[in-house]
């Protein structure tokens, strides 16, 4: 019988490179495996402060989410959230509530490979089996407006995670905003010093750093 395999790779600050893993079951332990391209930079930032206003009278279009099919032990729907953590040699996910202290990602899409994940997506988890992909599960921070997280320094490889808002001294502190849809630029968030920008989707979160 053909063991799934469980991995992930170093994971970087958000904006750098993603997250990959590999496995099966709910939570998921395993050895490194060699992350393929095309998640670099998921999530661009900008340090300058947001101007303006949201302009009046936008369209809005309806987008629903992908789903491309493949097939992964760890069971999850697009819209349900997630706690990944672990080390490149010991990865771990299971499931948890939106919006919780656990949460710190939320699936987007699901797609039969990783690669074909949207660009912009912040991570991804995979499955394999005797070293080909099974299916993939793309995953985004789990931003929630007026709540606070601490993403972590860049190149340390730290998953996002949720803080009190009082909280200071945070690697990289930010409180959410707002989440705008149908747009590429910051320069739509009425407050906030800074923003995420998913460009392939058109969202952008508008942040205040801590």
């Amino acid at each position: 019988m053909r063991q799934q395999i469980s991995a992930r790779i170093a994971a970087p600050a958000v904006s750098a490179a993603a997250l990959l893993l590999a496995g099966c079951g709910s939570t998921i332990s395993g050895n490194p495996v060699a992350a393929p391209p095309g998640l670099d930079s998921a999530v661009s930032t900008t340090s300058a402060k947001p101007s303006g206003k949201p302009s009046p009278g936008r369209p809005t279009t309806t987008t629903t989410p992908a789903d491309k099919g493949g097939d992964t032990d760890f069971q999850a729907s697009i819209g349900d959230c997630v706690k990944l953590g672990g080390t490149t040699d010991n990865a771990s996910i299971h499931k948890a509530t939106c919006g919780s202290k656990d949460s710190n990602y939320k699936v987007v899409a699901k797609a039969r490979t990783n690669s074909q994940c949207p660009t912009d997506v912040d991570q991804a988890y995979y499955e394999t089996m005797a070293g080909i992909e099974t299916g993939a599960i793309c995953l985004d921070i789990d931003w929630v407006v007026n709540d606070c997280l601490d993403l972590g320094t860049k190149g340390s490889g730290s998953d996002p995670k949720r803080i009190d808002c009082s909280t200071r001294g945070a690697a990289n502190g930010v409180k959410v905003l707002a989440i705008m849809k149908n747009s590429t630029s910051v320069d739509e968030c009425a407050d906030g010093d800074s923003g995420y920008v998913y460009d392939e989707r058109k969202i952008v979160i508008c942040v205040n750093t801590l």
